[in-house]
């Protein structure tokens, strides 16, 4: 998803809050460049996330220490990695994250028809193969029902329409992902690098969530050297529906308590 749909239930309020907040969209989707369009690489967008960091450190009044990660879904999974190779950063926030790929495999396989997994599998080799001589990617929706060739067809699968675009304001918002991106998720495991993160973690996690599950995202953050565990009722898309009051408040403490500690731990610093 690009960033305004994404971000901007919870960027208005961290602003609100005080906080200034920088969203950005992965190359190759919204507003980003790169071409061809639609196509996820994982470490392409991980590196997306350190040159977001690398700018906002080098804006006034904003220093290495005074930045917190916020990210949804697939970006919750890289932040993890991100914040493993970042240790300067004041706190994580990951959001219904995608944290091991292989505990998630079995779960979406079970959510498709026979048919639309081989569909799928096809059109995936297919979109992978051409990719290799040049060909334009052969794109999937982003998610679907049972039975549909899409990248996620899980029970909250179609939960996202009326979750982060319900008076459909995002007309540009491109809901299509390269098929490739099917052969690629079950060995995405960015969780095994949560014993790694140094700053604060928040990990929020639905607990009825069917797309990327509640279970492996507590286990990461039982790993994490300091970290929290907010539970939501509801399903993948909640902290944007009826537990987004919860989930907001939540993370706006978070944020206060460790990211303006951050501040003036460097301003005390600096008087030193």
């Amino acid at each position: 998803m690009t960033k305004e749909p994404a971000s901007d239930l919870f960027a208005r309020r961290f602003n609100d809050a005080g906080f200034a907040v920088l969203a950005f969209d992965h190359r190759h989707f919204g507003e980003s460049g790169g071409t061809p369009r639609q196509v996820v690489r994982f470490g392409e967008q991980r590196a997306d996330w350190q040159a977001a960091i690398d700018f906002a450190a080098g804006l006034p009044d904003v220093g290495p220490g005074g930045i917190s990660l916020w990210g949804f879904s697939l970006a919750g999974g890289h932040i993890l990695r991100v914040a493993a190779d970042n240790p300067g950063l004041a706190s994580v926030i990951a959001q219904s994250p995608v944290v091991d790929g292989r505990a998630l495999a079995p779960n979406a396989l079970r959510a498709m028809t026979p048919l639309a997994l081989l569909r799928l599998t096809g059109r995936a080799v297919a979109d992978a193969l051409g990719s290799l001589l040049g060909r334009p990617p052969l794109l999937i929706p982003t998610a679907g029902m049972r039975g549909a060739v899409a990248s996620l067809t899980t029970p909250d699968a179609m939960d996202g329409d009326r979750a982060l675009d319900p008076d459909h304001r995002y007309t540009d918002w491109e809901q299509t992902v390269a098929a490739r991106i099917a052969l690629q998720m079950g060995g995405y495991r960015p969780g095994l690098h949560a014993s790694r993160i140094r700053c604060p973690l928040l990990m929020v996690v639905c607990d009825q969530d069917r797309s990327t599950l509640p279970g492996p995202s507590v286990a990461a953050a039982h790993r994490a050297p300091a970290s929290e565990v907010l539970h939501l009722e509801g399903r993948h898309y909640a902290p944007f529906l009826e537990a987004h009051e919860e989930a907001v408040e939540a993370e706006i403490a978070f944020l206060r308590k460790h990211l303006v500690r951050a501040d003036v731990v460097r301003e005390g610093r600096g008087r030193r």
